[in-house]
């Protein structure tokens, strides 16, 4: 199973934010899975890369040309795939991939989250979805979206799309379990209210 993880490519973080992404790509290597990824040598991207090129797994990274710079990608290491868009890219990593986790990120990293959980919501993939919940980072966003359904903008069913997960192994453990039952289309009611 390849198992794509978004995150941070900053480098000013807090150094559990590292332990965490690092410990990730441990996990997915140590549990026999490939890890896709935006290609980025630096931040959490980079940090998870490394765990998992520690652990001998395998690595596809997916960028788009005009990352490629000196020192902004990772080249040592795995498969690096090049794309002309970020659009591109975005696809190519989500066809590449069984399961997606997203680390603490920026605002890139809440697109691409959001991209595949609302593709998941629309029913155009059934791939399992967590959240590492490093420090409690997503929690703010968790209540967000719990405030949405609440107020009507969409169906509580969609919380039950990704998982909150507290440790990398618990992520990856999350990802292992495969395929979800399919959303409904039908039903698109349901999941747009």
């Amino acid at each position: 199973m390849n198992i794509c993880v978004f995150g941070a490519s900053s480098n000013r973080l807090d150094s559990v934010y590292f332990e965490q992404a690092r410990g990730l790509g441990l996990a997915i290597a140590k549990a026999g899975h490939g890890l896709v990824f935006g290609g980025g040598a630096s931040g959490l991207m980079g940090a998870c890369a490394e765990g998992a090129r520690e652990a001998g797994g395998d690595i596809i990274g997916i960028a788009p040309c005009f990352f490629d710079q000196p020192g902004i990608l990772l080249k040592d290491y795995g498969q690096l795939i090049f794309t002309e868009t970020m659009s591109e890219r975005k696809a190519l990593m989500e066809e590449k991939a069984e399961a997606f986790i997203a680390l603490p990120g920026g605002i890139g990293t809440y697109e691409e989250f959001f991209e595949v959980l609302t593709l998941k919501q629309l029913g155009r993939h059934s791939k399992p979805m967590a959240l590492l919940d490093t420090q409690g980072y997503f929690r703010p966003m968790v209540e967000m979206l719990e405030k949405t359904a609440d107020s009507g903008f969409m169906s509580r069913s969609c919380l039950e799309l990704f998982s909150l997960c507290s440790s990398p192994e618990e992520a990856v453990e999350h990802c292992a379990r495969g395929e979800e039952e399919p959303v409904n289309v039908r039903h698109l009611e349901d999941y747009c209210r």
